[in-house]
């Protein structure tokens, strides 16, 4: 009788291991990357290949981070910041797509988007209220200027035109970390998940047989939703002036700068973008408080992968031709 139990025993633990891991939704949220929160979730047969595919999401988004940042000093962006204006810089590849793309964004929108922006944007500290004055602005704005990037593709080089530029890719980096981790879980064969950093994030596949709902939050009262957007497969970045900001005498400073004036811009108080990448719906959020909701429509109507929101300082909500006003929250 023992010997039976025991044989039973054994063809039972068999029977457990050999059971297929059940399919489940796995959620990490990390704070600390690229200075912001991240939140991985996804589908997963195997909860232990779905824990590592998020650790290797966050480990490609610490990597671009290392790269991108210019809060490290020895990241490959603060080294071309430190040298570009001497001398021309070899640099990675990924480096030299990115300022390429935010070169085309700069372009398309006529100067709206700017990663020179960072020759005036450095000296704002949105943690510690600082912020420059007049005579500060009007020193370093000549730095702000998209042209004074020059790229050599055959040479795999930047140079600046002239001293005292400085680029910040704040606003397309975290989409572009977004996409990488995107890749990282289509590598791994997932095909449901959502990658956020901040307001950044991109969706691959359905949540639970239907599409994911993504709420866009009022400006100003942050548990309250002004829009609920249904999304699959697609990109989504909200940028507001509610992000990084501190008020002073009745102004408020944030960190998305318009590049003629060298102040924060204050023409919408939120838009969010939607569209094909991460990296495309980063850059293009930043644009409607420099443009105007209008002209920023405008370019928007024209560009047939992409849909918008826009918030305007007033609070009247707009939207692009192409998106059906979603059901608002009551």
């Amino acid at each position: 009788m023992r010997g039976m139990k025991q044989l039973l025993s054994t063809v039972l633990a068999l029977f457990v291991l050999a059971q297929p891991a059940r399919a489940e939704w796995i959620e990490r949220v990390e704070d600390g990357i690229m200075g912001t929160r991240i939140v991985v979730e996804l589908w997963a047969s195997d909860k232990a290949q779905g824990n590592a595919a998020i650790e290797a999401v966050l480990a490609e988004m610490r990597r671009v981070d290392e790269g991108m940042s210019t809060y490290k000093p020895t990241s490959e962006l603060s080294i071309v910041n430190a040298r570009a204006a001497q001398e021309p810089i070899e640099i990675s590849a990924e480096l030299f797509d990115l300022l390429s793309t935010a070169l085309d964004y700069s372009r398309l929108t006529d100067g709206a988007f700017d990663i020179t922006y960072a020759s005036v944007g450095y000296m704002y500290d949105f943690r510690k209220h600082v912020h420059p004055d007049e005579k500060q602005i009007a020193a370093a704005l000549p730095g702000i200027n998209y042209r004074h990037v020059e790229l050599d593709r055959k040479n795999s080089t930047v140079h600046f035109a002239r001293p005292g530029v400085r680029v910040d890719l704040g606003g397309i980096g975290k989409g572009h970390a977004v996409d990488r981790g995107i890749a990282v879980l289509q590598a791994r064969g997932i095909d449901r998940a959502l990658v956020t950093a901040g307001g950044d994030s991109r969706i691959i596949g359905d949540r639970f047989g239907q599409p994911w709902v993504v709420g866009i939050r009022h400006p100003d009262r942050k548990d309250e939703v002004i829009a609920r957007i249904p999304l699959e497969d697609a990109a989504l970045s909200t940028s507001g002036d509610y992000e990084r900001y501190f008020d002073e005498n009745g102004v408020r400073y944030h960190h998305i700068i318009d590049p003629k004036t060298g102040h924060s811009a204050s023409k919408v108080r939120s838009a969010t973008i939607i569209g094909p990448t991460a990296t495309r719906t980063d850059g293009l959020s930043k644009t409607a408080f420099v443009l105007g909701p209008e002209k920023a429509i405008e370019i928007y109507n024209r560009l047939d992968d992409i849909d918008a929101v826009l918030v305007t300082p007033e609070g009247k909500v707009l939207y692009t031709k192409g998106l059906a006003p979603p059901d608002t929250a009551k």
